[in-house]
């Protein structure tokens, strides 16, 4: 049975095998317009480098309000400056600013020639067409130089970039309205069970209904990819493998249930039965330890359990790389940070656990900066997601340390789409 990093790096490692052997549905691209409608780009992973068109700032730009002068005039308090004139975002000073000079100046305008320095207007006092300089200047201050944060033909975003509010700024800011990006992978979900009953349907007494579905969507979308999702499927064998057959006609399918070592846990079966590779059954974490990985007539399929809160787990730890590979997302580490631990905990068995849990921030007693503090919810195991509501992360518990005093720093996984 596998670690969950050794599974995780197994589902890495696969993807990007395939995806390296030139197949065509991992290269596919379209081409977005951010000035109609930007929002169709959050998300997405670049597929073209984007490069400065001039360079930036296209001259030496202030960064404060105040005036610019030649520090050479202005090396001690006291000093008094003429002020010729004022520069201002979008007009600047003409001519140039000979000794004994100033020009007044607003944040974002260009600098006047002939300065070298910017001194906030707050450190002088006005007399007439004259002002007194009460703080020494020294060059550089206050200004940024032509250049400074790109030149022309610089690349500023490069290809496999996920674009969020700041890349658009910029792809923006060079004039790239149109920018290409990687297409969404198309993931199939399908939830197995004779209980599950779909949201329009009243459940008989011992029914459910499908929230897998919906949550999965949600993850799917989260990831970078493009839901679609199925009718839940029977615990029939035909009826599971037609409906695999279906799920297959996507970039990369998900189930979940159906995994476990039951009567009526058939997805294994098909799988093998359509010819598929798995590379594993079960991983070493709770909830969620009965998580299929498998390779089926080209592409990934994820068996993982159907208990809610196993689902929401287990696909963050091994469907979400996937996704984000197929979508041209380079691999990255599990997203984990430290915490320190409210209560003690103690766990059981020779898994990794991921304990629904909420951090919060604060200030310790004389501390300059906020601490995170975890402290683990109350749950009534891998079927109970209003824990999972109440929190904003996973408290992860190794199993070479399942006792864990209170005080101590722990690794904590945040909720995707939360923080």
């Amino acid at each position: 049975m596998l670690s969950f990093e050794a599974a995780r790096a197994r589902v890495i490692e696969v993807i990007a095998l395939h995806a390296g052997t030139g197949d065509a549905r991992f290269s596919r691209t379209e081409i977005i317009d951010i000035s109609r409608d930007p929002s169709r780009a959050l998300g997405r992973i670049l597929a073209a480098d984007i490069q400065a068109d001039r360079n930036y700032p296209p001259f030496n730009r202030s960064i404060r309000d105040g005036f610019a002068v030649r520090a050479a005039d202005a090396t001690e308090p006291g000093a008094r400056l003429k002020v010729i004139g004022e520069s201002r975002a979008g007009t600047a000073f003409e001519g140039a600013v000979a000794a004994g000079e100033c020009v007044r100046v607003l944040t974002g305008a260009p600098v006047p020639r002939g300065t070298n320095a910017v001194l906030m207007h707050e450190f002088t006092r006005s007399e007439g067409d004259f002002i007194v300089l009460e703080q020494a200047v020294r060059a550089g201050q206050h200004f940024v130089l032509e250049g400074a944060e790109a030149r022309v033909g610089e690349v500023v975003i490069p290809r496999g970039t996920r674009l969020s509010y700041a890349e658009l700024a910029v792809a923006a800011e060079v004039g790239r309205a149109r920018i290409e990006v990687n297409k969404r992978p198309r993931v199939a979900i399908v939830s197995t069970g004779d209980e599950l009953v779909s949201l329009s349907e009243k459940p008989g007494h011992f029914q459910i209904r499908n929230s897998n579905s919906i949550s999965l969507a949600s993850q799917v979308t989260l990831a970078g990819g493009e839901p679609v999702q199925y009718a839940s499927a029977r615990d029939d064998i035909h009826a599971l493998r037609r409906s695999i057959e279906h799920g297959l006609e996507s970039d990369m399918l998900i189930l979940s249930g159906g995994v476990s070592a039951g009567k009526y846990d058939l997805v294994e079966d098909v799988l093998r039965g359509l010819g598929a590779e798995i590379f594993f059954d079960s991983v070493a974490i709770r909830p969620g330890k009965p998580a299929v990985f498998a390779w089926c007539k080209r592409k990934p399929v994820f068996g993982l359990p159907g208990n809610p809160v196993s689902t929401m787990v287990t696909f963050e730890l091994f469907a979400a790389p996937a996704i984000e590979a197929l979508a041209g997302c380079a691999p990255h580490s599990l997203p984990l940070f430290k915490a320190k631990l409210a209560h003690s905990v103690n766990e059981k068995g020779g898994v990794a656990h991921f304990l629904p849990a909420r951090v919060s921030w604060h200030h310790a007693s004389g501390a300059p900066e906020a601490q995170a503090k975890v402290e683990v919810l109350l749950w009534e195991g891998s079927g109970d997601i209003g824990a999972v509501v109440r929190g904003n992360c996973f408290l992860l518990v190794q199993p070479a340390k399942l006792h864990v005093e209170a005080g101590e720093w722990v690794d904590i996984l945040p909720r995707r789409g939360v923080f």
